[in-house]
C-alpha cells in the first residue's frame, strides 16, 4: 500500500502488526501473538481516526489523489448490473477518458457517465488522466439527450483534474463543449445524480456535474482550479499550494457548509483506498436514496429544482461578509475622491478635449 507523508506512523504500525501476523520464523513456525496483535490493531484504528479527522485541505488533496483510490470503472462494476458501454460521439471519435453507458441500478435503468483516470500508466494514458477532450463531452450530450427521451435517470461520476488543455482539444471546440454540456444538463427533464470520487477539477467536472444533487465522497475535493495552479496565479509560487488549497475551501466539508454540495458520503476508516467495496456499498446506498427523491417528481419539477439550485449558490452572504460595514467603504471612497477632485476633473478634460480633436480630424 502507499502511505502518504501524514501516514509514516501509520506505516511503522502496519508494517509490526504484518510481522506479527506472520507465523514464521526463521526457525520454522511459530505461534501467533493474538494479545499482541489487538493491541496493535487497535492502536491503528486509533491513530487512523486520529489522522483522518484532522485532515487538512492539502492533505484530502493528497487522499483524493492518491494511487490506491478506486475509480469510476471500480464502482460502476460494484454498484450496478449490466453495464452496456456505449462509444463515440458521431462527430470526431471516442474519449476513453469518460466511460458511458446504460445499466440496471436495483431494476431501475441507468445512465452513467465516469470520468476515469486509470490504475496503472497502461491506462492512464490511454484515459489521458481523466482529463476530456470535446469529444468526451459530446458523447456525453449525445447520450443524455438518449437517456431524456426514454425517461431515464442519469448517474454521474467525477474525477478529473479538469479538461484536456491540448491544442487538438482547443481546435475542436473545447470551449464549446463544455458550455454545450453545462446547457444540456440544465435543460435534462430527467435527474441527475453527480458523485465526485476524488478530484472534481474546474469547468471539466461541473460540465457532467450540473445536477439536482451533488454528492462528494468524504476526502475528495471540488474546485475551480488546482491548487497548485491557484498558488502560480496568485504567489507566483507552486509551492504555496498548502495554503492555496486551504483558502479556497476545497473540502467536501467546506462545500456542504456552503451549499455548494449537498450530501456527504462517508468513507471507510483511512480513506476509500483501504476499504474499496465499502466505500462501492456506501456510494450506492446514497444513490438509492437520492433518486427516490424524484421519483414522483415531474419533469418540469425536476428542471426547476435542478436551476434553483445553481441559481441560489452565492445568494446569501457569508457572515464575515454580511457584517462588514459597507458605509465604511462609501465613506473612504467619497473622502478619496474629494482629495483628488482636481485630478479627476483634469483627466476628464483632457480625454474629453483628446476625443473632440480627433472626431474634427
Amino acid at each position: 500500500m502507499q502511505y502518504l507523508d501524514f501516514e509514516k506512523e501509520l506505516e511503522e504500525l502496519d508494517s509490526s502488526l504484518d510481522i506479527l501476523k506472520n507465523p514464521f520464523e526463521n526457525t520454522g513456525l511459530s505461534s501467533l501473538k493474538n494479545d499482541e496483535i489487538k493491541k496493535i490493531q487497535n492502536e491503528i484504528d486509533i491513530k487512523t481516526i486520529e489522522i483522518y479527522n484532522n485532515l487538512d485541505g492539502w492533505q484530502k488533496t493528497k487522499v483524493a489523489r492518491h494511487d490506491g483510490r478506486p475509480k469510476s470503472e471500480f464502482y460502476i462494476k460494484n454498484i450496478f448490473e449490466n453495464f452496456q458501454p456505449i462509444s463515440g460521439d458521431r462527430l470526431f471519435g471516442e474519449d476513453e477518458a469518460i466511460i458511458a453507458g446504460f445499466a440496471k441500478l436495483e431494476n431501475q435503468s441507468i445512465l452513467v457517465l465516469g470520468q476515469e483516470k486509470g490504475s496503472d500508466t497502461e491506462s492512464r494514458l490511454k484515459r489521458n488522466f481523466g482529463m476530456m477532450r470535446p469529444e468526451g463531452y459530446r458523447k456525453c450530450i449525445r447520450l443524455m439527450k438518449l437517456a431524456e427521451k426514454f425517461k431515464i435517470p442519469i448517474i454521474t461520476f467525477v474525477d478529473t483534474p479538469g479538461a484536456y488543455p491540448g491544442k487538438g482539444a482547443e481546435e475542436r471546440g473545447q470551449a464549446e463543449a463544455i458550455a454545450k454540456s453545462i446547457d444540456c444538463c440544465l435543460s435534462i427533464s430527467q435527474p441527475i445524480i453527480s458523485v465526485v470520487i476524488g478530484e472534481g477539477g474546474s469547468g471539466g467536472a461541473i460540465a457532467i456535474a450540473t445536477s439536482n444533487r451533488v454528492l462528494m465522497l468524504e476526502h475528495s475535493i471540488y474546485s475551480v482550479i488546482s491548487p497548485e495552479g491557484c498558488a502560480s496565479i496568485l504567489w507566483k509560487d507552486a509551492s504555496k499550494s498548502k495554503e492555496a488549497a486551504e483558502s479556497m475551501q476545497i473540502t467536501a466539508q467546506s462545500l456542504l457548509n456552503h451549499k455548494i454540495i449537498d450530501e456527504i458520503v462517508k468513507e471507510p476508516l483511512g480513506g476509500a483506498h483501504r476499504n474499496p467495496e465499502e466505500a462501492a456499498m456506501s456510494i450506492k446506498q446514497s444513490l438509492i436514496e437520492n433518486l427516490r427523491l424524484f421519483s414522483e417528481k415531474s419533469s418540469v419539477e425536476i428542471i426547476d429544482d435542478r436551476k434553483n439550485k445553481f441559481l441560489a449558490i452565492g445568494s446569501q452572504l457569508p457572515e464575515e461578509i454580511s457584517a462588514f460595514d459597507h458605509k465604511n467603504v462609501i465613506h473612504f471612497s467619497k473622502d478619496k475622491f474629494s482629495k483628488n477632485k482636481k485630478t479627476f476633473i483634469f483627466l476628464g478634460v483632457a480625454i474629453i478635449t483628446l476625443f473632440i480633436i480627433w472626431f474634427l480630424y
